[in-house]
């Protein structure tokens, strides 16, 4: 564990987080559907628009980080990592992408965004205990989110439905969890976490029977190059970096983003629609993440250790 000194999150530059937080919120809008064109090119969801994609991109970014001189993760630091890999990319990104197979990208997009109201209730277990403006943001956004799942088009693909349950759930523990461990520098950290989910994801599709497809579609594969390069490399970086640089409520911000440019971007380049049952929902539960947003916002900057990322403390 950290200690309280190195708990602190750096400071950084306004430019700095600005850029990290446009990464984060256009590239991973569009994660949702250059998911769904992978799948419709032929490539298998855990085995490569999942597992495959995440084992290349933190091979990448690993081997450029040890070319650069960054430490390597110690080996008390990999265990660690393991687990944030299976809470975050096992089972928040392998959800999703099994989720696209039966629901639309931006229906997927909307029900993630539920992920910072498990957030704030997660952050009680770790001693951040919600003000009532973010018990207000809470109650709304499940109430949002209750109506998407009773009247949407997930109720009618129960196992989407449920994959769209546990991803957010999953995101939101590990994202948590993660705050005041001993960890490696924030890129590092992810390379690692996208190599150990990787293996995992890879694994679980062998057993299920996956197998790499003879003929891929080029659209296809160009999505799943730009899922690996951006979306993996570029936007699961620049989320990191945000968990050791700003307070939860920002870094979770996201949430709030992408669902309208997925839904926008689904709606123009997938031709998906969405009623204004689904548009509803996701305004209630976007209305509740803006509540405990801004309810965070309104906090004192003090953190306890438990709270505070320390990705920063092991150079």
């Amino acid at each position: 564990m950290a200690s309280p000194s190195a708990a602190a999150p750096r400071p950084a530059s306004t430019l700095a987080i600005a850029l990290a937080l446009s990464a984060v919120y256009v590239i991973w809008g569009s994660t949702y559907l250059g998911i769904r064109f992978a799948l419709e090119g032929g490539w298998p969801p855990l085995l490569a628009v999942s597992g495959g994609r995440m084992l290349v991109a933190g091979g990448l970014l690993y081997a450029v980080l040890r070319w650069r001189g960054v430490s390597a993760p110690t080996r008390g630091q990999w265990p660690v990592l393991a687990v944030m890999g299976l809470l975050m990319m096992l089972l928040g990104n392998g959800m999703v992408v099994l989720a696209e197979e039966q629901v639309s990208s931006g229906l997927a997009a909307i029900a993630i965004a539920s992920m910072p109201l498990w957030m704030g209730l997660f952050g009680m277990l770790f001693g951040l205990r919600p003000s009532r403006g973010e018990w207000l943001g809470i109650g709304i956004g499940f109430l949002g989110v209750l109506w998407l799942n009773a009247g949407s088009s997930l109720s009618s693909a129960p196992s989407g439905l449920v994959m769209l349950l546990i991803a957010p759930i999953a995101w939101a523990f590990g994202s948590v969890w993660s705050r005041g461990r001993d960890l490696p520098s924030p890129f590092m950290a992810a390379a690692a976490q996208m190599l150990c989910g990787g293996a995992m994801l890879v694994a679980l599709g062998l057993a299920m029977g996956e197998r790499l497809p003879a003929a891929p579609t080029p659209q296809g594969t160009a999505a799943l190059i730009y899922l690996a390069i951006f979306g993996s490399i570029g936007g699961f970086g620049a989320y990191v970096w945000l968990l050791n640089h700003v307070r939860p409520a920002l870094a979770a911000s996201y949430a709030y983003v992408n669902p309208p440019i997925a839904v926008l971007l689904g709606a123009s380049l997938g031709s998906e629609h969405f009623g204004l049952h689904d548009l509803g929902a996701m305004a209630i539960i976007l209305v509740g993440v803006i509540v405990i947003s801004r309810a965070k916002a309104r906090a004192p900057a003090a953190i306890s250790t438990t709270g505070t990322a320390a990705t920063e403390s092991r150079r």
